[in-house]
């Protein structure tokens, strides 16, 4: 039989699991509010909080440190960099190199501001690899026009580190990865004449890891982040992005 005493602490027991609940809920809240953004090849960036650009991919060189590429023309080194993916986070990293023949940049990303990821969208990089080469169709993922794909024309200018294609590119579209399949073979650098009518250019991703390499510095020994099981079920169900044409 319940006594008075036994009945007035039911409310109490009950207020004090509601607010543990609610204690619960609201540090689960902010914990998933301050998970670092999920980065990637494809991702948008903005350096010095003025250029909006796009990353090639990340990963870790040979001293593991979290690194990343762009294009060179996107900043000079000591440029930081903020992620569209987490706008609010203020920088994530900083440029640390720039090379100006090749027209790429290293970004070290600060420990612990992105959570690096193979998978942005639809496009996945697991590899690295050698140029592609006429008529393959490669596929990119860009800042201001997504994900077009087109036909490789291969090096059109006497330009061995260089790959021309089909390929709709436009302002902030720079550095968007050029993969075929999972397989990375270059970024976006320029177009000639008019966006996504011309053709557009990029350095091959061989040409910028040997050069990373032969620098033996920040970048050198550049692997691509690995996928994660969850990742790779996702490449195994839908294949990624088409590297075919539609049919």
């Amino acid at each position: 039989m319940r006594t008075p005493t036994d009945i007035r602490t039911l409310p109490a027991l009950c207020a004090a699991a509601t607010i543990s609940a609610v204690a619960t809920a609201v540090c689960a809240a902010t914990a998933t509010a301050e998970q670092p953004p999920a980065v990637g090849g494809g991702s948008g960036i903005v350096i010095d909080r003025q250029f909006g650009c796009t990353l090639t991919t990340v990963g870790y060189d040979a001293a593991d440190r979290l690194v990343g590429l762009t294009a060179g023309h996107c900043g000079e080194p000591g440029a930081e960099v903020l992620t569209d993916a987490a706008p609010n986070r203020g920088t994530v990293g900083r440029i640390v190199h720039t090379n100006h023949e090749l027209d790429y940049a290293v970004i070290e990303f600060a420990p612990g501001a992105i959570r690096p990821s193979a998978r942005v969208g639809a496009l996945t990089i697991l590899d690295t690899g050698a140029a592609a080469s006429f008529p393959t169709v490669v596929c990119k993922k860009g800042r201001t026009t997504g994900t077009t794909c087109g036909i490789t024309w291969g090096d059109l200018a006497g330009r061995p580190a260089d790959t021309w294609t089909q390929l709709c590119v436009l302002e902030g579209d720079s550095g968007a990865p050029v993969v075929v399949g999972t397989r990375l073979v270059g970024m976006v650098n320029a177009y000639l004449g008019i966006g996504c009518f011309g053709p557009e250019v990029g350095t091959d991703i061989d040409a910028i890891t040997a050069d990373l390499n032969a620098r033996a510095d920040v970048g050198a020994g550049f692997r691509p982040v690995a996928a994660d099981e969850h990742e790779v079920r996702r490449v195994t169900d839908d294949g990624g992005i088409r590297s075919t044409p539609p049919g």
